[in-house]
């Protein structure tokens, strides 16, 4: 669902050098499963792997910043190339304020991701604030693009392509005319 007009959307996107997103809910469906032992396993879908390696070869920066501790969490951003990842974090704007200077870039600069409470000063900093579906109703009043995919099903992969497509209707304006 878009809450802004279609041109402004295309203007916000293309000036995207950073993605940033929460992980559960967002990369993930938010459900936690335990081994007997205790670990924790998350389920990532693939779909999402794919759009986020295909958005980095676009030059954008992925950055993953999640309240969780999770072990799993760290193999999946290991195996999808992403460099940028903080887990165990309480002041997620912080985080992203550090690594916006680290890439010196602006917020106006960052798309990000969040479904939940500790997700809003995200969402409010940022030039994209975007969320998924099934997300808290504070998190889809604060966003300018909700998903049509939860969590965890897609919603991340939407996202990536839109990223994607708005530089490739950018670069064709130029080819075409």
């Amino acid at each position: 669902m878009l809450k802004i007009s279609e041109p402004e959307l295309q203007s916000r996107l293309l000036k995207i050098k950073l993605l940033a997103l929460d992980v559960d809910g967002v990369l993930t469906d938010g459900g936690l499963y335990y081994t007997e032992s205790g670990e924790e396993l998350k389920k990532f879908n693939i779909k999402d792997g794919q759009g986020l390696k295909k958005l980095m070869q676009f030059g954008v920066e992925v950055a993953i910043i999640s309240a969780n501790s999770s072990k799993s969490t760290l193999h999946r951003t290991q195996k999808l190339g992403i460099t940028h990842s903080f887990i165990n974090v309480e002041d997620k704007l912080s985080v992203l304020k550090d690594l916006c200077l680290q890439l010196s870039i602006s917020l106006s600069e960052v798309a990000y991701v969040g479904d939940d409470d500790n997700d809003l000063p995200v969402l409010q900093a940022v030039g994209c604030p975007f969320t998924v579906a099934d997300a808290m109703p504070e998190n889809k009043a604060r966003a300018i693009y909700v998903t049509r995919k939860s969590g965890g099903q897609g919603a991340v992969r939407e996202i990536c392509d839109l990223l994607i497509n708005s530089r490739l209707n950018f670069k064709n304006q130029f080819i075409c005319a």
